[in-house]
């Protein structure tokens, strides 16, 4: 409520903070992103100049996360774009794009989530104008990635890992009134 000079009088706290004020809520944040690790090749200059075939363009991307402090996790976005022509490599970019995430009161599952789907959609984009301006200064057309679904790739994973537990020989899960 405010009074009559509309200074707030009654903050209505939630109640759920914890009487001392204690920081009990989830919370996730990305703290700070940077480049870990950047390699561009370029083997067949200049020669590469002057072939005329449509390269075979790959793209590998690769995640992982890994703890720092109790709070603190690093997720590491690896992109590697590699394009090849008949008569040999155009280029190699290797990019290890990283992001510092802060968790604080989330569960597990939901913090592995964070970590493998939402943080490197959140760092996508930053990645992706690295290795286009990394291609383009190597010489050729800028390279622009298509966007990706993280959610639906970790999803994915999820599955997988799950048909391949059960596939070794690990009891399926139980089913009706067992």
């Amino acid at each position: 409520m405010a009074d009559d000079n509309n200074v707030l009088t009654d903050l209505d706290m939630d109640p759920a903070a914890g009487a001392n004020g204690a920081d009990n809520r989830p919370s996730v944040g990305l703290l700070n992103q940077y480049v870990k690790d950047f390699s561009v090749e370029n083997p067949n200059a200049p020669k590469c100049y002057q072939w005329n075939d449509q390269p075979k363009v790959d793209i590998q991307v690769n995640i992982g996360a890994s703890q720092i402090t109790d709070e603190v996790h690093e997720v590491e976005l690896k992109l590697t774009a590699r394009a090849d022509a008949e008569e040999g490599n155009l280029y190699i970019v290797e990019l290890a794009y990283c992001g510092l995430v802060g968790i604080r009161n989330l569960p597990e599952e939901h913090a592995h989530a964070f970590l493998f789907a939402e943080a490197p959609r959140l760092l996508f984009p930053f990645a992706r104008a690295i290795v286009s301006d990394a291609v383009r200064e190597a010489g050729f057309p800028p390279l622009l990635l298509d966007p990706m679904d993280f959610g639906a790739l970790y999803q994915q994973q999820l599955q997988a890992r799950a048909a391949q537990a059960q596939g070794e020989g690990a009891p399926a899960a139980p089913t009706g009134d067992a």
